[in-house]
C-alpha cells in the first residue's frame, strides 16, 4: 500500500484521470503563463476560466470571491428610469432634514444618529422612487426592513411627502406626550408607518428571510397570492457580525427565495471603528453569501473610478484594492492626495506610473467620495439585477462613506456614529455641497431650520407621483381588521370532560385540542403549527399525515416510514413549519405568521411549541420584537417547570421563564394545571386576539402557556370557574374541616404543583388536623397586572380592588404559594394578598434525577409543603412548634 502520509488532498483525488496526457498539457500551460507573464496573469486566467465554466453550466466549484470591483460594469448599466436631477434635489432635502432633526433633538439630550443615513441615502431613495411597491396597489406591496440607525432619513422623507410635520420632527425621541417619533422603527409606537422593528441588530436579517419564506407559504397553501411582494432588508456591514444575521442564509438559498434582497451598506465602519480593520469585510461577506448559495451584486465604486480602471492595463490597481485592509482605506478617505499617492500608488511601479496620469482632483474624488452606493445609476442597476435574478436570493454589497455629505469632521471618522449634532459652520458646508436654498442668516449656531421646497413644488409632486405609480406611500402599515369566527364548542367541550382514569399530560392535552381546532371548517386552515424539530417529543407526529410539513418542493423522496399511519409527510401545501434545531428561526416564523393580519391582510393563528427552557431564555429578544410588531398567537413552553423534565439536568430545567415573560407587557402568561384550564385559556385567547374588538381591550397581545410532560388524571371542569381561570385564580378544592376550631391555611398552586398541593391538603387534614383550601393559580402575572391597574386607578381617584384581593377575601388562615418555578414567580402577587403570605419554589440550578427526588431537593413536594404550612401556622400560634420537628422526622426531612 503506498504511503499516503503528507499527501495533499489533490494528490488523493478519488476521480480517475482518463487522459493524463491532456491533464498534463493543461498544467504545463498554466506553468508557462506563470513563468512568462507572472502569477497574477495565471490567477486571472484561472478565474476567467472558472467564471466561463460556471456561466456555461459546467458543474465546477463556484468562486467564493470576485475582484474588488463592481459586478455590473458601467457599460452594462441599464438606462435610468427617472429624473436624476430631480431625485438628487429630493435626496438633498432628505439629508438636510435628517441631520437637522437629530441636531435639534440634541438640545434635549435625546440623541440620534446622523452618519448612517448620510451614507445610505441613495440606497433608500432609489428604492422609494423606482422599486418599493406600496400597499394601495395590487397585492400586499413590498416588505421593507429599514436599518434602525437610518430612521431619521425615513422620517425626513415622510416630512417631504407631507406625512409628517415640523412638530412631528421636533418630537423625535420625545414620545411621552403622545405625539413623538420613536427612535427606531417601532410599529407599536408608530403603527401607521413602521411595519418591522429592526433594532436589536441582527433580528432584521433573520426576520426578513423568514418573512420571504412565509410569503411563499401563504401562496403555496392557497391563503393569498404573494408572488408580487418582494422583501427588502437594509443592513449594516457591522450588523452582519450578529449570529442571527447569517443564521438562515442557507435556508433562503435552499428554498430559492428570489423574492428577497439584502442591501448591505458597506461603509466599513461599525459603532466604535472599522468593521474589519485588518481585513476586507466586502470580500468576506461576498464569500459568505456565495458559499451559502446567494447571488451577489457588488456596487463598490462610483463612476469617477472608470478612468482609473480603464488605465489599469496590468491589473495592478485591482490587485492593490484587494490588498488594502478596510481600516487603511478609511484612512485614505480622510487623508490628503499626497498621502494617497505615496501609500496607495507608491506600493508598486505600475501603480506609480498610473498615478502620474491622474490629477489630484481625480484622486481626491475617487478616494474621498466616489462610491457605488452614492450614485443612483449604480444602485438602480444593482436593484434591477437583483429583481431579474431567479432561483436564489440576492445580496447587494454597496460601498459607501459613513457620514457622506456631513463634512470632513464626520466622513469616515471612527467616532462619527456617536456624533449627534452639527454646528452652524458644518451646516453651511453641507448646504453648499447639497446646493440648497437656505440663507446664511439661518445658519448661525442657534436652531437650524428644516427645509422644504413647498407642498406643490416640482420635487414633492415628483416624489408623490413616483409613489402613486408604485402603489402608495412606503413604508406604511395597514390593518384591515376582520374578526375571525369563533370555532365550534365541540373541541373545548371534549377537553372539559376530563380524561377519566387515563393519565394525560397537559402538553398532550394541548396538542389534541390544536388538532381538533385545525379541523374547524372556518378557521382550521389559518392555524400555523411551528415546532423546532421536537414534534415527536410533544406528541405532534399525529399531525404529520393530516396537516403535512411545509416544503416548497413537496416530498421528492420515498419516506422510510411511508407504510406507517403517522408517517413523515412533507407537502408543498403543508401546514406545519418544522424548522429543524433553530428556536430563533422558529420565532421568526412565528412573528411573520403573527403579523400577517397587517402585512398581508390575512389573519393567521400561529402556535409555537418548544422546550420551555429554550424560549424566553434563548430568544427573548425576539419576544420583544414580536410585541413591538403587534403580533398575535400562542407561544407554548412545553416540558415546563424545573422538576418535571427528569434526567435532563441543569440547562434543560426551566424554573424562570414565567419570570422573564412577566416583564413583557404584551405577553399574557398562564401556567395551567389541568387540561380544561388549557381549553378555557385558548378559547379566551381566540376571542381576545381574533374576535370582535372590545372597547378598552388591547387585541395586540400574545399568550404564553406552559404545559407539562407529566401524565396525570385530568378532572372534568367544575362549574363556574371560567372567570377565575382567565383572571388567574380560583378555588379548586375546599378543605374538609377536621374540627370546628381547626387551624386553616390557603394553598395556592400553579401548573403541575397543584398535585403536590392536593396531596399536602390530604396529609394536613389526616395527620395534623389542619384544614387547607387548594387554589389553582393559572396566572401569577395576570393577577399582578390586574392589581397594578387597580393601583393606577387609585392614583386617578378611582376605587378599584384587585381581583386577587377580592378572590381571597375572608379566606381563613395564611396563604402559602407553591409552583415549579422560582419563588419570585408566585411572589409577584404578595403585596395584594391581605393574609400573611409565604411561598415555596425551585430556586437554584436544575439537576438530573427523578421527579420525586428533584422536588424533595427543592423542598416543593407534598411533605415539604406540609412542613412549611405547619411552620407558618406555628408562627401564628395556631400549631405547637414541636409539631414541626415531628413532621420533619415523620417525612424524612
Amino acid at each position: 500500500m503506498p504511503d499516503l502520509v503528507g499527501k495533499l488532498p489533490s494528490e488523493l483525488d478519488q476521480l480517475p484521470d482518463r487522459d493524463t496526457e491532456e491533464t498534463a498539457e493543461w498544467a504545463a500551460s498554466l506553468d508557462a503563463v506563470t513563468e512568462h507573464a507572472g502569477p497574477h496573469r495565471a490567477a486571472y486566467l484561472m478565474r476567467r476560466t472558472l467564471q466561463h465554466a460556471e456561466s456555461a453550466g459546467i458543474p465546477v466549484p463556484h468562486l467564493l470571491e470576485s475582484d474588488y470591483v463592481n459586478t455590473i460594469p458601467t457599460a452594462a448599466e441599464p438606462a435610468f428610469d427617472g429624473d436624476l436631477e430631480m431625485e438628487s434635489r429630493i435626496t438633498a432635502w432628505n439629508r438636510w432634514n435628517a441631520a437637522a432633526m437629530v441636531t435639534r433633538g440634541a438640545r434635549f439630550g435625546v440623541g440620534g444618529h446622523i452618519a448612517t443615513f448620510a451614507s445610505a441615502a441613495w440606497l433608500y431613495e432609489t428604492g422609494f422612487n423606482h422599486f418599493f411597491k406600496g400597499k394601495e396597489g395590487d397585492g400586499s406591496g413590498d416588505q421593507i426592513y429599514v436599518q434602525g440607525h437610518a430612521s431619521p432619513g425615513i422620517y425626513a422623507r415622510a416630512f417631504l411627502d407631507g406625512r409628517l410635520t415640523e412638530t412631528d420632527l421636533d418630537h423625535f425621541r420625545q414620545e411621552a406626550g403622545g405625539q413623538g417619533l420613536p427612535s427606531y422603527p417601532h410599529p407599536r409606537r408608530l403603527p401607521w408607518l413602521w411595519e418591522f422593528p429592526t433594532v436589536s441588530m441582527g433580528l432584521g436579517p433573520l426576520s426578513s428571510i423568514y418573512q420571504a419564506r412565509f410569503n411563499r407559504y401563504l401562496t403555496n397553501r392557497g391563503i393569498k397570492d404573494t408572488s408580487a411582494s418582494h422583501v427588502w432588508a437594509f443592513l449594516g456591514d457591522g450588523e452582519m457580525d450578529e449570529p442571527e444575521s447569517t443564521a438562515a442564509l442557507a435556508l433562503a438559498a435552499r428554498e430559492k427565495l428570489d423574492n428577497l434582497t439584502f442591501v448591505i451598506n458597506c461603509n466599513l465602519q461599525r459603532l466604535d471603528g472599522p468593521v474589519r480593520a485588518n481585513f476586507r469585510v466586502v470580500q468576506e461577506l461576498e464569500a459568505q453569501f456565495r458559499g451559502a448559495g446567494w447571488n451577489v451584486v457588488k456596487t463598490l465604486w462610483g463612476s469617477a473610478w472608470d478612468e482609473l480602471f480603464a488605465l489599469d492595463t496590468t491589473g495592478a490597481l485591482v490587485r492593490r484594492l484587494r490588498q488594502v485592509p478596510d481600516a487603511q482605506f478609511q484612512t485614505y478617505a480622510a487623508r490628503d492626495v499626497a498621502y494617497i499617492r505615496e501609500h496607495f500608488f507608491g506600493s508598486e511601479p505600475a501603480l506609480a506610473e498610473l498615478a502620474k496620469l491622474l490629477t489630484d482632483a481625480k484622486i481626491s474624488e475617487c478616494f474621498h467620495t466616489s462610491r457605488g452606493g452614492h450614485e443612483a445609476r449604480k444602485v438602480y442597476a444593482a436593484y434591477r439585477a437583483a429583481l431579474a435574478h431567479k432561483g436564489a436570493p440576492t445580496v447587494v454589497l454597496a460601498q459607501t462613506v459613513k457620514g457622506y455629505t456631513l463634512g470632513s469632521g464626520f466622513e469616515s471618522r471612527n467616532a462619527n456614529h456617536q456624533m449627534k449634532k452639527l454646528s452652524g459652520e458644518q451646516f453651511r458646508t453641507m448646504r453648499d455641497l447639497l446646493d440648497l436654498p437656505i440663507p446664511d442668516a439661518k445658519l448661525d449656531d442657534s436652531l437650524v431650520p428644516y427645509g422644504h421646497p413647498g407642498a406643490d413644488s416640482p420635487e414633492v409632486r415628483y416624489l408623490q407621483e413616483r409613489r402613486a405609480a408604485l402603489g402608495g406611500p412606503a413604508p406604511a402599515r395597514r390593518v384591515h381588521a376582520v374578526a375571525l369566527p369563533q370555532p365550534s364548542e365541540k373541541p373545548f367541550q371534549a377537553v372539559a370532560k376530563g380524561s377519566g382514569k387515563q393519565s394525560v399530560a397537559t402538553t398532550m392535552a394541548f396538542v389534541r385540542l390544536m388538532k381538533d381546532l385545525m379541523r374547524d371548517k372556518e378557521t382550521g386552515k389559518r392555524w400555523v403549527p411551528i415546532v423546532p424539530d421536537e414534534a415527536r417529543t410533544f406528541g405532534m407526529e399525529a399531525l404529520f399525515p393530516s396537516a403535512g410539513i411545509y416544503s416548497p418542493l413537496g416530498q421528492t423522496y420515498d419516506p422510510v416510514d411511508r407504510d406507517q399511519i403517522m408517517y413523515y409527510k412533507e407537502a408543498k401545501d403543508g401546514q406545519i413549519l418544522n424548522e429543524g434545531i433553530t428556536e430563533a428561526g422558529s420565532m421568526a416564523d412565528f412573528i411573520a405568521a403573527a403579523t400577517s393580519y397587517a402585512t398581508h391582510g390575512e389573519t393567521m393563528i400561529p402556535f409555537y411549541i418548544f422546550y420551555s427552557m429554550f424560549g424566553w431564555q434563548r430568544t427573548g429578544d425576539q419576544m420583544w420584537q414580536l410585541a413591538d410588531q403587534l403580533g398575535k398567537g400562542f407561544i407554548v413552553g412545553a416540558t415546563a417547570g424545573r422538576t418535571t423534565l427528569t434526567g435532563e439536568g441543569l440547562q434543560h430545567a426551566d424554573g424562570h421563564s414565567h419570570l422573564i415573560a412577566s416583564t413583557n407587557p404584551a405577553s399574557l402568561n398562564y401556567d395551567p394545571a389541568f387540561a380544561y384550564e388549557v381549553a378555557v385559556i385558548v378559547k379566551e385567547g381566540l376571542r381576545r386576539m381574533y374576535g370582535e374588538p372590545v372597547p378598552g381591550e388591547d387585541q395586540n397581545v400574545f399568550y404564553y402557556l406552559t404545559v407539562y410532560n407529566e401524565p396525570m388524571p385530568q378532572p372534568a371542569m367544575p362549574e363556574g370557574v371560567e372567570e377565575g381561570i382567565v383572571k388567574g385564580l380560583y378555588r379548586f378544592k375546599e378543605g374538609t374541616p377536621a374540627a370546628a376550631d381547626a387551624p386553616a391555611i390557603q394553598l395556592l398552586a400553579s401548573g403541575t404543583a397543584i398535585h403536590w398541593a392536593l396531596e399536602a391538603q390530604e396529609l394536613l387534614a389526616a395527620d395534623w388536623g389542619v384544614t387547607a383550601d387548594v387554589w389553582s393559580a393559572t396566572s401569577w402575572s395576570e393577577l399582578r397586572r390586574d392589581a397594578m391597574e387597580a393601583d393606577a386607578a387609585l392614583l386617578r381617584g378611582e376605587e378599584k380592588v384587585p381581583y386577587v384581593t377580592r378572590a381571597l377575601a375572608g379566606a381563613p388562615g395564611p396563604v402559602l404559594a407553591v409552583s415549579d418555578w422560582m419563588r419570585q414567580v408566585p411572589d409577584q402577587i404578595s403585596q395584594w394578598v391581605e393574609q400573611e403570605y409565604s411561598s415555596l419554589g425551585t430556586d437554584g440550578f436544575g439537576l438530573s434525577d427523578t421527579r420525586d427526588a428533584a422536588r424533595r431537593h427543592f423542598g416543593v413536594d407534598a411533605r415539604s409543603i406540609v412542613v412549611a404550612a405547619l411552620a407558618h401556622l406555628a408562627r401564628r400560634g395556631e400549631v405547637k412548634p414541636e409539631r414541626i420537628a415531628e413532621a420533619r422526622e415523620r417525612y424524612g426531612l
